[in-house]
Order: C-alpha cells, then structure tokens, then sequence
C-alpha cells in the first residue's frame, strides 16, 4: 500500500492491485493548489468545500458519504463510522464520517474532521489502528492534545498528522503540526511517499509527516 498526501486532508491510497482511493478532496479555498487525481473510490468525510471537491477526483465509481459499510473491491472493504464534527454532538459543524480501511491485511482510518475524542462505543467499531491519519490543528476540529489521545485510543502504530497549518492556509486559526510533534515525542519523519505492508510496520515510524503533493 502506497500513501501520499495531496494536501490538507486529502490523501491518496493506492494498493498493489492498482485500486486508488482518496480522502477528503479540497478546492482553491483551502490556498493549496489543486492537483486533480484519478482514482477508484473518493471518501468524503462531510459537505464542507475543504473535504468534498469531488470534482477535482475523476475516474471514481464509488462514493462513500454516508455512514455504512462498503465493499470497494474483493477484500476491500471501507467503513464509514458516524460521528462529529464538534464536541457538542455536532450542534455547531455538523456530522463527520471516521473512515476505516481494511485492504491488504492493513487497517488503515482516516478522521476526517473529527471533533472530539472517540467513545467506547466508537473504540469497538474502530478496533486497533495500523495507519491513522488524524486531524492535529484544533479550532475546526480535535486539536493537538487531543489527536495524541485518539492515536493512543486506537493503538495506531503509525500516526500521519493532518489538518494543520500550513504556508497555504496561514490566515486559518489552527495550529501548524509542531505542537503534535512535541508531545508525541520522539523523531518523526518527513517523507513524500508512505509504503507500508503488513509485514514490514513494525519498521515504519511512529509518526510520519507526508510532503503535500504541492510541494
């Protein structure tokens, strides 16, 4: 399994079989530059323009946005866990969709923009995390402190931070990615491409920051 990060929460997945799936599409909005991407399925976590520019993915046959189970391809499946995009039961931003991926003998989340910190109920659905890719910049939604937990919650052993502040989003009031950094300890890595099977994680980092495509 190949990871690459677009921008912002956007990431691109792709299997040894060829199948390409993407996360959280963005518009011009977000400041980075839009890279139109061809994939498989796109997975939208909710209706807000820095999460749902399918437009700019083409090739997709399959759209998961709502909460279910979906079957993407032989023994690839993606659940869709509902859940919030606030910690007031979505009074303030609405709904979210926590992702997880189960391809490969890998499961892989992706938060979306996750605003609280997941329950027991929630835990039991998600299960054991090979791959997160968690939202780290607070304000919008979890923040630093916060994305630490949920990684330590569901066992991730390989943590990618999203969500932050960047160059291309500096006028937004999140954090940028270094106060996650700090408190998940250790040295990270920044790498452009993330490969990753079941039979090498236990030779991935702990935690890895994914070059945007931008740049």
């Amino acid at each position: 399994m190949l990871i690459e990060c677009i921008g912002h929460a956007e990431f691109l997945i792709e299997l040894d079989s060829g199948y390409r799936i993407v996360t959280d599409p963005y518009d011009a909005s977000t400041g980075y530059p839009v890279h139109p991407v061809a994939a498989d399925a796109v997975l939208v976590s909710h209706g807000h323009h820095d999460h749902n520019a399918v437009e700019n993915v083409t090739g997709w046959t399959v759209k998961a946005d709502a909460p279910g189970t979906y079957t993407l391809a032989p023994d690839v499946t993606v659940e869709a866990i509902p859940c919030f995009h606030d910690g007031e039961g979505g009074s303030r931003r609405g709904a979210n969709l926590f992702f997880v991926l189960r391809a490969e003998g890998l499961t892989v989340a992706h938060a979306g923009d996750l605003g609280h910190l997941p329950d027991a109920a929630m835990l039991e659905k998600i299960g054991p995390l090979d791959v997160l890719m968690v939202p780290v910049g607070g304000f919008f939604t979890i923040d630093a402190e916060q994305a630490a937990d949920t990684a330590r919650m569901t066992k991730a052993r390989v943590i990618l931070p999203m969500h932050y502040r960047t160059q291309y989003n500096a006028g937004w009031p999140i954090e940028p990615v270094e106060p996650f950094l700090h408190l998940m300890g250790g040295t990270p890595e920044t790498l452009r491409l993330l490969r990753v099977t079941k039979g090498d994680l236990s030779m991935q980092p702990h935690v890895a920051v994914l070059t945007p495509r931008a740049e």
